[in-house]
């Protein structure tokens, strides 16, 4: 197992009348994509913005290397903020040149250019860009001191799905070179492409956490198969179906997806609209934190 560049232990931050965050500890290796994620209220931008040295802890330790983190901690971090304004009518690398002045060590922006894919739009004013080039010139930012560990807060938010794939290419390029990345998104999918491990966190606390695939095969043993409402009648299927109104399909549950079709066949039922769905991270998330709205 790698080391943990990250320790996180025994974290508490109180507010008035909010307990935000209430005794989490956990572990991030060097080099990993580690998701926090979260339903609204959860606690997790507390915890993050603790790690990043933003906000001031009530307790705990947190730990860099298996040290305090020192004066330069902040040398070693990049972080890209959900929302950060860029400064009108300067260029991308005007941008880019003026953040590197900020940091004793940096990367050279032309290479910056070629890893963000900046290079179409290098001397075009910042108000000009798109969603997705304004997010690519905010991960260029947070890389330009070559940081150890850089910060993602949910950084595609409001991209189409074109532009978000595009940034996950970027993200596994980065930690490719040996990054660590922590991540907070509400894409459960961008979640469990990207992430060797996460973190699911509710009301201050963490509920589960483990890497994707391993969560899913601990929280459900059973499959998912339906077929449309239009094609039969429940009657026609065996026992264990029920009618899904909503969604205008019969469903059941399985742990043997074989037997399941097996039976089906037998009873002369076709299955060339059959739908054999697996659990999805959404699936886990909505489990342990309950489908009711959060403010």
């Amino acid at each position: 197992m790698n080391e943990a560049i990250i320790e996180v232990k025994n974290l508490t931050k109180h507010f008035a009348k909010v307990q935000a965050v209430n005794g989490v500890s956990f572990q991030i290796p060097a080099g990993k994509c580690f998701g926090l994620l979260g339903p609204n209220g959860a606690g997790k931008t507390t915890t993050i913005e603790i790690m990043e040295g933003i906000t001031e802890a009530t307790s705990g330790e947190i730990l860099f290397r298996g040290q305090d983190r020192g004066a330069q901690f902040r040398e070693k971090i990049g972080i890209q903020f959900q929302a950060t304004s860029l400064m009108d009518f300067l260029t991308v690398r005007e941008v880019l040149n003026l953040f590197k002045n900020f940091y004793t060590h940096t990367v050279p922006i032309e290479d910056l250019a070629k890893l963000c894919a900046l290079e179409e739009f290098w001397d075009r004013d910042t108000h000009k860009l798109s969603g997705g080039q304004r997010q690519r010139v905010l991960l260029a930012i947070a890389l330009v001191n070559d940081p150890e560990i850089i910060f993602l807060d949910e950084p595609t938010t409001g991209l189409d799905p074109q532009a978000r794939r595009n940034f996950w290419t970027l993200i596994r390029t980065i930690k490719a070179k040996n990054k660590t990345v922590v991540l907070t998104t509400h894409y459960m999918e961008e979640a469990y492409e990207l992430c060797d491990e996460i973190a699911i966190m509710d009301r201050g606390k963490i509920i589960a956490q483990g890497a994707p695939d391993q969560l899913l095969k601990d929280h459900f043993t059973q499959v998912s198969l339906e077929l449309p409402m239009t094609d039969m009648t429940l009657t026609e299927l065996p026992a264990g179906w029920i009618k899904n109104e909503t969604e205008g399909r019969y469903q059941t549950h399985t742990p043997n997806v074989n037997e399941s079709l097996k039976i089906l066949m037998e009873k002369g039922i076709s299955l060339n609209r059959l739908n054999i769905r697996r659990h999805t991270l959404e699936d886990l998330f909505l489990e342990l934190t309950g489908k009711q709205m959060r403010a």
